[in-house]
């Protein structure tokens, strides 16, 4: 569950899309070569906390290990802080790195999918796809403009949206391969909205919750940016 160069965005983006309260990874930090970042879901955010290395022992606020398993043990039996809601973040779930992705990821090298053990034994092996995510959302319609509720899945490069969540045949698949942008929308007269910017098309929509519409647009923009550097990727290696 050590992530070496992830960043803080993707570490947000990953843990509030495939974790649960309790999961947590630990990265690299880039304000120092001696510190490391402990990222961990509460509730509904995810929390970011300072890790020192000494070079024989991890610093952790005032708490001081001899080594990172003995961290994880203190910090599982002992909340690290109370999240807004009231509830105490505890370290629960491992965020494994070392899980076959689809091809596509293969850059981030970093998935999902645990048990409720606290070693790598305990991993489940075969994870679901790396920023998978599913949900109603409420989408304006092209001619008419009124909004209907629709079942939306999120899987590597698409974006389908079914009629509900027991259809099996998509209504429409969106390949984010062509959208060029995804952000909060203010111009509806609805709220927690956000948009989709197609070519043809900017498509329009509405989750319940403003968490919910912001968890939607972090792991739709981690896409658009994996999609970006391997487009970067491949034009450099054309090129070259």
């Amino acid at each position: 569950w050590y992530h070496d160069n992830l960043t803080r965005h993707a570490a947000e983006a990953l843990l509030l899309s495939n974790g649960k309260d309790g999961s947590y990874l630990l990265r690299k930090s880039n304000e120092r070569e001696d510190l490391y970042s402990l990222s961990v879901r509460g509730k509904d955010s995810v929390k970011h906390f300072h890790v020192e290395h000494t070079g024989t022992s991890l610093k952790f606020g005032f708490n001081e290990f001899s080594s990172l398993k003995e961290m994880v043990m203190h910090f599982a039996n002992q909340p690290l802080i109370g999240s807004e809601t009231g509830n105490l973040i505890v370290l629960k779930h491992p965020y494994p790195r070392q899980v076959e992705e689809p091809s596509i990821y293969e850059s981030v090298r970093v998935h999902t999918a645990m048990q409720t053990g606290r070693t790598e034994s305990d991993l489940v092996p075969n994870a679901p796809s790396l920023g998978t995510k599913e949900g109603y959302l409420v989408k304006q319609g092209k001619i008419v403009k009124n909004w209907k509720t629709r079942w939306f899945t999120l899987h590597r490069n698409e974006l389908k949206y079914f009629k509900d969540q027991t259809a099996t045949e998509p209504i429409r698949a969106l390949d984010l391969t062509e959208c060029s942008a995804v952000q909060f929308d203010y111009s509806q007269e609805r709220v927690n909205c956000f948009c989709l910017v197609f070519p043809l098309r900017t498509y329009y929509l509405c989750a319940k919750t403003g968490i919910e519409a912001d968890e939607w647009i972090k792991i739709l923009r981690w896409k658009l940016s994996q999609i970006r550097k391997q487009l970067e990727e491949r034009n450099a290696t054309l090129s070259s």
